[in-house]
């Protein structure tokens, strides 16, 4: 009797112990428990599992290796101006990246084909396009990320001081972020906009673009976090704020080395239509000069008719 009671009690405590091992970071991941540990991993590629450790955020590398792999099987996964001369916007968006063991992005990424690119450690596209025989010669770190959020409308005006607070509260929170990461908060109400700092100090204890990427994914209704609801909500005293779009604008510690060919299309059809409204001007003329011909050429034909008609007379 006591024996029974006793593999009862270590099947109740199994139990308990696999309902508390999941990853709340990541609601992909799949956890199971090990003798005096949770170990929870991800499949990133076909029969390749990534070890994560979900007591922080799951670098934003593993994220879109995982998030790419969900899609290519069919599985559900889930893109106001710039704040400095060097700032841009991931025209890319999601692709299968290569990272280091620890989640960083690999400096050069080509996504399994012969085109590749240079990114930053926010894993965003910082250079233009080139072959296999591209060098990357170092990653360059993302230091700051302007994060624009446009909230739905609500009833009663919004304090700008207490957004600022319930904004870097519930970012430091959801996002696991120390509150120094977030430099600054600007509300403009007319818009219904909400601009986020946040800066890296280079201390190493704040990945600002994971965070951005979760942001990303929470304004999306995509988001991966377990259990702490599908959206990025603010209470302001009182007021649910919730957010229907944003921006991203990244800014490296070095500027990006984009050459012309990536705004080529904009000049060639800003050329095409300059030639269209030339070569539309210049007809127009040779349409008004021909007319013009014509008007005096019939003219001189009347003068030299009338005159004979003259002569003619009796």
């Amino acid at each position: 009797m006591r024996s029974c009671c006793a593999l009862l009690a270590l099947a109740l405590v199994a139990k308990a112990s696999a309902q508390g091992c999941v990853c709340n970071t990541m609601k992909w991941a799949t956890c199971k428990v090990t003798p005096g540990s949770c170990e929870c991993t991800a499949m990133v590629a076909e029969k390749s599992k990534q070890v994560l450790n979900c007591n922080a955020l799951i670098p934003k590398c593993f994220l879109m290796k995982a998030e790419v792999f969900r899609a290519q099987k069919g599985l559900s996964t889930r893109s106001g101006g710039k704040p400095t001369e060097h700032a841009f916007v991931d025209d890319d968006g999601i692709y299968d990246p290569d990272c280091e063991a620890n989640g960083v992005f690999k400096a050069k990424q080509c996504a399994g084909t012969q085109t590749c690119w240079c990114v930053n450690s926010a894993g965003v596209r910082r250079t233009d396009k080139g072959d296999s025989g591209l060098k990357c010669n170092e990653l360059v770190k993302t230091v700051w990320l302007q994060i624009q959020l446009k909230h739905i409308e609500v009833q009663l005006p919004l304090n700008e001081t207490q957004v600022k607070t319930a904004i870097t509260q519930t970012i430091s929170q959801r996002y696991l972020l120390d509150e120094k990461h977030v430099t600054d908060v600007k509300y403009e109400r007319e818009s219904h906009t909400v601009v986020v700092d946040l800066k890296s100090d280079g201390s190493g204890d704040g990945d600002i673009a994971t965070v951005g990427y979760y942001i990303e994914k929470d304004v999306k209704r995509m988001t991966v976090l377990r259990n702490a609801g599908n959206t990025l909500t603010a209470s302001v005293n009182g007021t649910q704020v919730d957010f229907e779009s944003f921006m991203i604008y990244y800014v490296d510690e070095k500027p990006p080395t984009f050459t012309t060919n990536r705004v080529m299309g904009g000049v060639i059809a800003a050329i095409v239509v300059i030639a269209l409204a030339i070569v539309a001007v210049l007809l127009l003329r040779f349409a008004i000069s021909r007319k013009k011909r014509r008007s005096q050429q019939y003219h001189k034909t009347q003068d030299r008719e009338m005159e004979v008609m003259h002569n003619e007379r009796p």
